[in-house]
């Protein structure tokens, strides 16, 4: 029976990827993996990470917004001077200042949000103070509103429900800003970027059982290289 995974924010740490898919004993051909988006900007193995993704036969693709301005640069040919800044130096540099049209294509396939089952994946979050109808792809991209509520319930350890959904899952928000390298649970949310972009491990989790699967820190993997500097913290949009 085809098992359900969800996977946090890659950023190029394909050997991370590997990681999980290795200790979840993950099926390329059965399971089910839901990808929250931001496959770039980070580590340097972005293509390899395309190219596993892409041997997935039941692979659900969101954009990041870290993939939209990729997306951005290759539609364009313009390089978004915060995108250069916070990752875009990396994924020019790893595509040889040039997107093969395989990997163009991977990122324009991605979906802004996926629901199943009153399931929403989604990698920044929404304003969940509005009808989930009148949300757009600045919400989907970019809003940590969610995020935020999610980690102060957690803290709180509050019984609330904070949307119309039985479950979301987010990435976006490294965990890292609050000390954390675990996926977070609280009201109906999962938060699952555990920081595989700057110095924690990658996250996969079974999405029926609940079961997590995580990689080691990704310095760890790529100790020749040296994480994105730039000081963590919650960016409020």
């Amino acid at each position: 029976m085809a098992r359900q995974f969800i996977i946090g924010d890659i950023h190029g740490a394909h050997k991370a990827l590997l990681q999980c898919f290795d200790k979840a004993g993950f099926d390329y051909e059965n399971d089910i993996l839901v990808c929250l988006g931001d496959v770039v900007d980070g580590w340097p193995d972005i293509p390899a990470c395309i190219d596993e993704l892409l041997q997935i036969k039941n692979l659900i693709l969101l954009l990041g917004n870290h993939d939209k301005w990729a997306l951005d640069w290759v539609l364009t040919g313009i390089i978004d001077s915060n995108w250069f800044a916070q990752g875009g130096k990396e994924t020019i540099a790893a595509f040889e200042g040039k997107m093969e049209k395989k990997y163009a294509e991977f990122f324009k396939s991605a979906k802004l949000f996926h629901i199943q089952n009153n399931k929403l994946f989604v990698h920044a979050g929404i304003n969940f103070q509005i009808p989930f109808e009148q949300n757009n792809e600045m919400n989907f991209l970019w809003d940590r509103s969610l995020g935020q509520a999610c980690i102060d319930l957690w803290y709180d350890d509050k019984p609330v429900q904070l949307t119309v959904f039985d479950e979301v899952f987010i990435g976006h928000t490294p965990l890292l800003n609050f000390g954390l390298t675990y996926p977070v649970h609280a009201a109906e949310v999962w938060m699952m970027d555990t920081g595989a972009g700057w110095t924690g491990p990658l996250s996969m989790m079974d999405i029926d059982s609940k079961e997590i699967y995580q990689s080691s820190p990704t310095p760890e993997l790529y100790p020749k290289h040296i994480p994105r500097q730039k000081k963590l913290q919650l960016l409020k949009k």
